[in-house]
């Protein structure tokens, strides 16, 4: 297992290299360039100056999030083998320089809907909610209000992109769940040899939330949606990204059996481990806690066991934090509260691999 921190780099992140360098156990950074478009090339000079300005704090680049995958390639429409060749391209330069794992999500238009951006816990720290209560029924409330609070670019919120969302909600019109599944399968078959080559693995991020939102398609919400991705393109270059709070957002979802699963079968490249509080509002509402089992709904001692004793060796991030003494930023991806989740998964780990060695 190798842990690692997501940052966005110098112009869109507080959070310097310095400080994530400075994180007992962080070995990488997850990164990203935020200002290439989706659907084009990420030049090798742009890669390279970021895998040389992350090397040079200590820390290594093997893991991106995200590579945007187009609306054109989400969609099917005529313009999707021009963006599936660029994609490709990026893959090859990645591969070149070193990264093993690409994160990608396939949703359509929103890559992620909370309700809140900073709802205010009992001890004052703020964090990431979803009160299905407080979704408006029309997106273009919804993305005024993040407009409003947010004083960084949300990723998968762009402005630019989203300054045309009537437009996307059309675009996405006649696409169904069946019509998406053949769009996805199509991207992934066009891009595994590519992937085979360039020692580049892809891993799906699963919805978030975990059920259909504003009436578009969702396909990456449950065991049995993971399983079809993986048989229906069986390279193993087609893996998942099992983000721990996005499956178990969806109460139904069996989280601990999910990741034992997907963890023996090979097909967890990269975890990203958190924590959430359910609250009675409603059978779907929830808040994102400290990473803390005590503080929250999951057992993320159980998570890292079954991540551990089921073979895992891929990458790990400490998934969205709280904003806690009095920091400020994007929201979730604060400095403080995330390096107090990577040491605890890091005791977590420690304590699981070496209760596994008494065992034996």
């Amino acid at each position: 297992m190798k842990m690692t921190f997501r940052w966005y780099g110098e112009a869109d992140d507080k959070v310097t290299l310095e400080q994530v360098a400075q994180i007992p156990g962080v070995s990488g950074v997850v990164g990203c360039l935020m200002d290439i478009p989706a659907g084009e090339v990420w030049p090798m000079d742009r890669v390279l100056a970021l895998k040389s300005q992350v090397e040079a704090r200590g820390l290594e680049l093997e893991v991106i999030e995200s590579v945007n995958v187009c609306d054109a390639i989400k969609a099917g429409t005529a313009d999707r083998d021009r963006c599936i060749e660029n994609y490709r391209q990026t893959i090859r330069n990645l591969g070149a320089a070193g990264v093993k794992v690409v994160c990608y999500n396939f949703m359509p238009v929103f890559d992620w809907v909370k309700s809140d951006l900073d709802y205010r816990l009992p001890d004052g720290s703020t964090t990431l909610a979803f009160r299905e209560r407080d979704v408006p029924g029309n997106p273009q409330d919804l993305l005024r209000r993040y407009q409003a609070d947010a004083t960084y670019e949300l990723p998968g919120w762009e402005p630019d992109r989203l300054a045309r969302l009537e437009e996307l909600f059309e675009l996405y019109g006649d696409v169904d769940e069946d019509a998406l599944r053949g769009n996805l399968v199509y991207f992934l078959e066009a891009i595994m040899p590519t992937c085979e080559e360039a020692g580049v693995t892809m891993a799906i991020h699963p919805d978030d939330p975990p059920y259909s939102v504003f009436g578009l398609p969702r396909i990456m919400s449950t065991r049995d949606d993971l399983d079809w991705l993986c048989r229906a393109v069986p390279s193993p270059r087609n893996a998942i990204t099992l983000c721990c709070g996005s499956v178990a957002e969806r109460p139904d979802n069996d989280l601990y059996a999910i990741i034992e699963e997907f963890a023996s079968r090979g097909r967890i490249a990269f975890a990203h481990v958190r924590n959430v509080c359910y609250l009675p509002s409603g059978p779907r509402d929830f808040y994102e806690c400290a990473h803390l089992s005590s503080e929250g709904s999951l057992d993320l001692w159980r998570i890292v066991r079954a991540l551990h004793d089921n073979g895992f060796d891929g990458y790990i991030r400490p998934d969205h934090g709280r904003m806690i003494w009095g920091e400020t930023g994007r929201p979730g991806y604060g400095l403080f509260d995330r390096a107090l989740g990577v040491t605890y998964i890091n005791g977590l780990w420690e304590a699981v691999s070496k209760d596994g060695e008494a065992r034996s």
